[in-house]
């Protein structure tokens, strides 16, 4: 089992021992050394609390909720809720920051502690590591009895984020419900099931059906939204006859979509196509993570723009998308950042705007990912033990291709003449992740296990 402290939280399998899992002591640590750094902003004393549907959500919840009231602070519990509505939350509420408690895509003994600052967006890797540091000496104080913070339940922020994503500008909800789609959406048993449904409706579509709906964290399968794990979905499509699938992560800030044939239209495609219709509307500049396709790269320069990748990691999409004014940026997993909305990745958001991109289409889902080049990623993860070291073995990579073009800002980024691979350990899990894009999917999966050969000899 596994408990990861980085700059941007504390994730890890519950049960076990203390500061080897994520154990109800860590969780009261890290909640406080957050807590207390909040405190020392400024006066504003409003922390926004929500979380997935996760088997020991409640649980975690309840921690940090008493022991964020116990140093003083007034807390706003969204209850179930989705990481882009806690984001949104804060902004609404002008809260001095925020804990979205999920483990976003990993399975279900998994829980986490996500931090944000008084914008609602992820905190700087200066503030994580104050943050760390104080966990690690318990360097805080607790309020006395007369100075406790207060409580408030609050269930109605999800659907003032909804009303401001179909309201948003470049939405177009009556050409959506005037399309009449028929939807499959699977919500992996969590907060999906809640707010994916509602912003739908919003939309005026009203013929959905639902998968894996009851929200208990008991996840029908892997909750990554990956091919592999999305089968019932494809096979539910082409039951249903419906016009296309829906799939989301536990906390609703991943997003892919499946084509009416039961076919992927291909995570990394995501973002191609929401910035494809954006980038029709308002001219700008692009950013993804340097592990997504270079799909959006052709897309934006298509348009007039120009696109920057960034360092893997939200926050580091978001540092780089305000460096150069970029009008969408995200990931490649299915990560949408709209910024005029807020600076996070939202699903919800990119449901709308590929649903109008769709309908103005007047294609199918289908039809439409055909117009976009064909890139093919093979996504796979070395399992590391305890101990490994990591440095040294990209040390011996970097050396083994040195006659190759390397990029080792984050990790290492192999050219290898038009396709490439990008080797880098992973932020919330205990392994490496090679991924590898090429015009071919047999030479990208090559590629790829030639990495991981590679990498096996030197562990």
């Amino acid at each position: 089992m596994a408990l990861i402290k980085s700059i941007s939280g504390i994730r890890g399998t519950i049960g076990g021992k203390p500061n080897e899992n994520l154990t109800p002591i860590d969780i009261v640590k890290f909640a406080a050394a957050y807590g207390s750094w909040i405190m020392q902003q400024g006066s504003n004393i409003k922390i926004i609390i929500g979380r997935d549907g996760r088997i020991s959500g409640n649980m975690v919840s309840n921690l940090v909720v008493n022991t964020l009231l116990g140093l003083g602070l007034d807390v706003i519990d969204l209850g179930l809720s989705t990481t882009p509505t806690v984001e949104m939350a804060v902004q609404f509420e002008k809260a001095a920051g925020g804990i979205i408690l999920t483990a976003s895509h990993n399975p279900q003994e998994w829980n986490a502690l996500k931090l944000l600052n008084n914008k609602g967006e992820f905190i700087s890797s200066e503030e994580g590591q104050l943050i760390l540091t104080a966990a690690e000496n318990e360097d805080f104080l607790f309020a006395k009895v007369d100075k406790l913070g207060s409580y408030t339940k609050d269930d109605h922020l999800l659907q003032k984020h909804i009303d401001a994503v179909a309201n948003y500008e470049l939405v177009d909800r009556e050409l959506i419900k005037n399309k009449h789609f028929k939807v499959v959406v699977d919500a992996v048993n969590s907060t999906g099931a809640i707010a994916v449904p509602a912003l739908l409706n919003a939309l005026g579509v009203t013929e959905i059906v639902l998968l894996n709906e009851e929200v208990n964290g008991r996840f029908a399968h892997n909750p990554e939204p990956l091919p592999e794990h999305l089968k019932d979905l494809s096979s539910a499509v082409v039951k249903n006859n419906a016009d296309l699938g829906i799939a989301v992560d536990p906390d609703v800030d991943r997003l892919c979509f499946v084509c009416e044939d039961g076919s992927m239209f291909g995570e990394e495609y995501t973002l191609v196509a929401v910035a494809d219709y954006v980038l029709s509307m308002r001219k700008g500049n692009t950013v993804s993570n340097m592990s997504s396709s270079r799909a959006l790269k052709d897309i934006t320069i298509k348009h007039g723009g120009d696109y920057f990748p960034s360092m893997v990691g939200e926050v580091n999409v978001v540092n780089k998308m305000k460096a150069v004014n970029a009008v969408i940026g995200g990931e490649g997993n299915g990560g949408i950042i709209i910024p005029d909305l807020h600076y996070g990745r939202d699903a919800l958001i990119g449901i709308a705007l590929f649903l109008t991109h769709l309908a103005k289409s007047n294609r199918s889902i289908k039809q439409l990912r055909n117009t976009y080049p064909d890139y093919f990623i093979s996504k796979n993860k070395i399992e590391l033990a305890k101990g490994t070291d990591v440095k040294t073995i990209f040390a011996s990579i970097k050396d083994l291709y040195k006659s190759h073009p390397i990029n080792d800002e984050d990790g290492l980024k192999i050219e290898l003449d038009n396709d490439w691979v990008h080797l880098r350990t992973s932020n919330t899990e205990p392994i490496i992740r090679i991924y590898a894009e090429s015009n071919f999917e047999t030479t990208a999966d090559n590629i790829a296990k030639k990495l991981m050969q590679d990498i096996g000899k030197m562990m």
